[in-house]
Parts: C-alpha cells; sequence; structure tokens
C-alpha cells in the first residue's frame, strides 16, 4: 500500500508490455481490486507458501490453478475458500520482488483476474 511506503523499501516496478513482446502469463492492469493480509507464511522445500485473506465480494473471481497478482506480481492461485487463497513463491520471485519482505499481518494490494470480470459483466447482460 503506497501509503505506508518509506524511503529504502522496495516495490515492484515493471514494464509494460507491447504488441512486440511474447505474452506469456497474465493480464496485469495495476489496478488494485482490493486490500489483503497475509495469514501465513510456511516454508516448502525451497519455496514459500503464502496464505492471503480477501475480502469476500472478490472470491468470485479467484479460482485454483487461476491467476492473481499481489503488489503487482503475477502469481497463480494454488487454492481458494472464501475469505482467503493460498499462492506459492518460487525462489527466484522471493528473492527478486518485494516479497522477502513481508511478514505475517501485512497488507497487500489484490488485483484479481481481469478476464474473469469481463466475462461477470459479458454474462449478466445475458
Amino acid at each position: 500500500m503506497l501509503k505506508k511506503l518509506e524511503i529504502d523499501n522496495v516495490v515492484n516496478l515493471e514494464l509494460p508490455t507491447t504488441a512486440k513482446t511474447l505474452f506469456s502469463g497474465h493480464i496485469v492492469s495495476g489496478h488494485i481490486d482490493g486490500v489483503g493480509v497475509i495469514k501465513e507464511v510456511k516454508v516448502d522445500g525451497n519455496s514459500r507458501m503464502l496464505t492471503i485473506t480477501m475480502p469476500q465480494d472478490l472470491g468470485r473471481y479467484v479460482v485454483g490453478k487461476g491467476s492473481i497478482a499481489i503488489n503487482g506480481i503475477s502469481l497463480t492461485v494454488i487454492d481458494v475458500a472464501p475469505a482467503y487463497f493460498t499462492v506459492g513463491i518460487i525462489p527466484y520471485t522471493w528473492k527478486h520482488t518485494m516479497l522477502h519482505q513481508i511478514e505475517v499481518g501485512d497488507s497487500l494490494n489484490i488485483e484479481v483476474d481481469m478476464i474473469a470480470k469481463y466475462l461477470e459483466k459479458l454474462l449478466r447482460k445475458k
């Protein structure tokens, strides 16, 4: 959350995809759909498993093996429940993003899958 940033905090910045860029992953717009809280950080081999709470109104957009962005980092959902979801963080992502600085109780910006939001809107009109 930007209002909590201080000098020397690590943030995630990536260049946008262009028409010449090979598309790999999912679409991240940078818009925040809600704020979650880290409920658990568990070491699993050389990776980390994060359990993150979410506002219940976002749950309809979150599916297992689906996409989600946390603080602008594109991740894959492992498990989902009405009030939380889990993601796995590989060592490269842990080391090269701000995630290595997180602690249980920290707030994170959540961006749900944009395609799910478009589909919901389109299906509502029918």
